[in-house]
């Protein structure tokens, strides 16, 4: 049988035999691990652990927060502010950034997360996860502020996200392709299940909330049109349709077996570039899908290389499979 691989000892060999990641970028992504076993461990209660149902609450997209969300974010801040690996941290679940306390010492990094992705699926026992991105605080810069944080999503230094489904897995980059773990319990670490992940360049299984379809833009309505005609129209093959309504689950689908994700603009919210985040999901899972040989577009241009304008911003996102996503990108471009 061969050897079990933990976390630590990849990022170990991460740091000491390939030079990718500073020790202090490795300690950091132990720490987020740890905090995402916490969460795990929450999650699997269920309501056993009275953590079930609204918090009656919401957060500063004007949506019903959970009680998880909220227990995750806690538990993302606790475990992170006190090493001294980063100046700050930014939640989708809260209005502003959080600077890490005086009492602490101060790192060189800043830690993006959304505590709690899918979380409208925690009630009915479907996959949901946590997403995380990590950036470094900009050179001679004596303070923290909103302003460090906008940077696009090239400049990304690790991002990953665990999905608490069947098994707990970590997926992970550091910019040198894509790394899946699996929480083993009994061991109480990650071990290593596969490294150098690929996403296929073809596929026929489509990711999209359908019941949106009277509002989409003409170039995803005729993408989408395209594939439901099968191998009797354009295509001249058969596509499947999935939709898990948690971005981390379908996108987790993708990268072990190939697929496009779309969340594009629509009618309903004109003004709005999208529904999904850019800097707490957009940016990591597009940096993880390109690391997996993948294409992550707007619709019109590259993800990564969106220059944020606020912390909160909003895209469309379609991602996964190189040919898929070039084709409804070149539709887009053809408008």
């Amino acid at each position: 049988m061969s050897q079990k691989i933990s976390l630590t000892r990849y990022l170990v060999e991460q740091q000491r035999m390939e030079g990718h990641i500073p020790s202090q970028l490795r300690l950091l992504l132990e720490v987020v691990a740890r905090a995402c076993k916490s969460i795990s461990q929450a999650v699997n209660k269920g309501a056993l652990g009275s953590v079930m149902g609204s918090a009656e609450s919401e957060n500063v997209q004007g949506e019903i927060q959970k009680k998880l969300d909220i227990i995750a974010n806690e538990v993302l801040i606790e475990a992170n502010e006190w090493g001294g690996h980063l100046a700050g941290m930014a939640s989708e679940e809260m209005d502003s950034i959080y600077v890490v306390p005086n009492r602490y010492p101060q790192g060189e990094y800043l830690l993006l997360f959304d505590p709690l992705d899918g979380s409208s699926n925690i009630d009915i026992n479907v996959s949901i996860g946590t997403i995380f991105s990590v950036l470094k605080m900009p050179e001679d810069d004596r303070g923290v502020d909103e302003a460090d944080f906008l940077q696009a999503g090239n400049k990304q230094v690790a991002a990953g996200y665990c999905i608490y489904g069947p098994q707990t897995t970590l997926v992970l980059t550091v910019g040198d392709g894509v790394a899946m773990f699996t929480l083993d319990r009994e061991q109480g670490s990650f071990v290593l299940i596969e490294e150098n992940v690929k996403i296929p360049e073809d596929t026929q299984e489509f990711a999209i909330n359908m019941s949106n379809m009277r509002h989409w833009d003409e170039p995803v309505k005729r993408y989408i049109d395209e594939c439901l005609q099968g191998k009797d129209g354009p295509r001249g093959k058969d596509f499947n349709m999935r939709w898990i309504a948690a971005m981390v689950a379908d996108v987790h689908r993708i990268l072990c077996r190939g697929g496009i994700f779309m969340y594009p603009w629509d009618k309903r919210e004109p003004d709005k570039a999208g529904k999904l985040r850019l800097m707490y999901e957009a940016n990591p899972m597009s940096w993880l899908v390109e690391q997996a040989g993948g294409v992550a577009t707007n619709g019109h241009q590259r993800i990564l290389d969106i220059q944020p304008g606020k912390l909160h911003e909003r895209v469309s996102v379609i991602l996964g499979s190189k040919n898929e996503v070039e084709r409804v990108t070149a539709y887009h471009a053809k408008l």
